[in-house]
């Protein structure tokens, strides 16, 4: 029987740095073999924005519970269940105040899956990710058995990356098809098309000049006119096309990007909070501290104590959590004190 010790990381840490104007995660996956698996921990004091990514995710909260929003969509998840999340869906995890919560990632671009075969039909082992219409059910219950299984299955690849062998490279892409199959036949009923995907990347594409606006102007206020015309739309199409897309209002991604900037400058500077306030275009210090402490959940002052010396303030420490292979009962994530 093999066992893991994982290496807890900061999800927050981790993840906000790695989410640009556009609020898309750009994961340095190794360009050899584009698949990894994180062990993530949250403490709920950080908020991360939501953000959409190209790759195609899976983890599973061994740990806590917590909320999972997809567009304008919220879903419960709780311990031992699973997230499914595919491509340029915006989403992220809330996880609640003063809770220790643990979730074991998995990572992989899907073109690792296109690259194995030479025919069409790899293709199908990605639908679950590719083609997630309004009603797809992102979480599976643990009381499927699914989750425990597919777990399993996470973390055989993790014990063989980064995978520098053949045999080990040859397991990795072994073990990911198991995953895949198994959520192809989970999903069966809830697979759209491909016309569906194409619909999604056309729509996101449209709002690209305004995102590339943004990361080189997140200093000086736009207005929803001007945002508008950088789309080439009317402002009320664009209002409703930019909910569409994006999951959210033009008004609340920009207040959660903007704030997510000055985190980065409180973490990572000394300037004054008025300063940064400024900086992130917020003319009013009153209404950023408001608007800090809603999306963060801390004031300004005391998020910037948290990164004081380059640490956070450490939550009470969490339940070990073992994760083992093995004969178990289907569907059970160990988790011992």
């Amino acid at each position: 029987m093999n066992s893991i010790a994982p290496t807890w990381e900061k999800g927050f840490r981790v993840v906000e740095p790695q989410i640009n104007a556009e609020g898309t995660h750009l994961y340095p996956f190794d360009p050899s073999l584009p698949i990894d698996v994180r062990f993530f921990s949250f403490s709920g004091r950080n908020c991360i924005r939501m953000n959409r990514h190209q790759y195609c995710e899976i983890y599973c909260v061994t740990s806590g519970k917590t909320t999972l929003q997809v567009q304008d969509r919220f879903f419960k998840v709780n311990e031992n269940d699973m997230v499914v999340i595919g491509g340029d869906l915006y989403h992220r995890t809330i996880d609640p105040p003063n809770c220790q919560l643990r979730l074991v990632v998995l990572f992989f671009e899907p073109d690792l899956i296109r690259a194995t075969d030479g025919g069409g039909e790899e293709i199908e082992y990605l639908m679950p990710f590719l083609v997630q219409r309004a009603d797809f059910p992102h979480v599976i219950s643990r009381s499927t058995g699914l989750p425990g299984e597919i777990l399993s299955l996470i973390l055989r690849i993790h014990d063989e990356l980064p995978a520098i062998t053949v045999h080990a490279r040859l397991a990795v892409k072994t073990y990911l098809k198991m995953i895949l199959m198994l959520l192809v036949k989970h999903y069966s009923a809830y697979l759209g098309t491909q016309e569906d995907i194409h619909r999604k990347q056309a729509d996101l594409e449209r709002l690209q000049p305004l995102f590339d606006f943004l990361e080189k102007n997140f200093d000086s206020p736009i207005f929803v006119n001007q945002a508008a015309r950088l789309c080439a739309m009317s402002k009320s199409h664009f209002m409703f096309f930019f909910k569409r897309a994006t999951g959210q209002s033009f008004r609340s991604y920009l207040n959660r990007f903007r704030i997510a900037k000055a985190q980065n400058l409180l973490a990572t500077t000394d300037e004054p909070i008025s300063s940064i306030s400024q900086a992130v275009a917020f003319c009013n210090q009153s209404y950023f501290g408001m608007m800090f402490r809603k999306l963060v959940g801390a004031t300004p002052l005391a998020y910037r104590r948290q990164f004081s010396n380059g640490h956070e303030i450490e939550p009470a420490p969490a339940p070990h959590v073992s994760l083992r292979f093995g004969p178990r009962k289907r569907g059970a994530i160990d988790v011992r004190p």
